[in-house]
């Protein structure tokens, strides 16, 4: 490597081109942005009342054909008041992964399923319900999956407490 090879830190760096699947559907009717967050993965945001038709839309078209859902989870953002849903999803024709997360309110957190795009959703919500209290609209079977039915609480939340949780000033038995 030589020196003609390093940008001069005067010179600004050139934009990454963005991938033309986030592109296209930056361009949609569905609302989406870039997700910064996703990492190597293209991934994009999508507010919840799209979540479904953007969903849909992924597994049905023909040139993306995004049949399956790698998994689905959540991120409890307390200081935005906000739980994030995440859904990693693969084209197995492709092997084109993407991320799409979506944020819902965190005192009503609702989502509509998933489990008729992809029949693995079903467990996969069920443990977000179960975990961080997330439920999702017209659900076959949503109940606990991990817990105790009369469990109170979703201890994946940063502010969960119960009387079995060790503090930080209390000693280690």
């Amino acid at each position: 490597m030589t020196d003609a090879d390093v940008p001069s830190p005067d010179e600004p760096a050139e934009p990454t081109p963005r991938n033309p699947l986030i592109e296209a559907l930056i361009a949609s009717s569905y609302g989406v942005t870039d997700d910064p967050l996703s990492g190597s993965n293209p991934g994009v945001r999508v507010p919840v009342e799209n979540l479904y038709d953007l969903l849909a839309h992924l597994r049905s078209e023909p040139s993306l054909a995004f049949n399956c859902l790698l998994s689905h989870t959540a991120v409890d953002r307390p200081a935005d008041g906000t739980i994030e849903l995440l859904y990693v999803l693969q084209s197995l024709s492709t092997g084109q992964r993407l991320l799409v997360t979506c944020p819902v309110n965190r005192d009503n957190a609702s989502a509509p399923t998933v489990c008729g795009l992809w029949p693995i959703a079903e467990w996969q919500e069920r443990e977000v319900f179960d975990l961080f209290g997330v439920t999702y609209e017209k659900h076959p079977d949503l109940r606990r999956v991990f817990l105790d039915d009369d469990w109170r609480g979703y201890p994946l939340r940063k502010d969960y407490q119960d009387d079995f949780m060790l503090t930080p000033d209390e000693p280690k038995q």
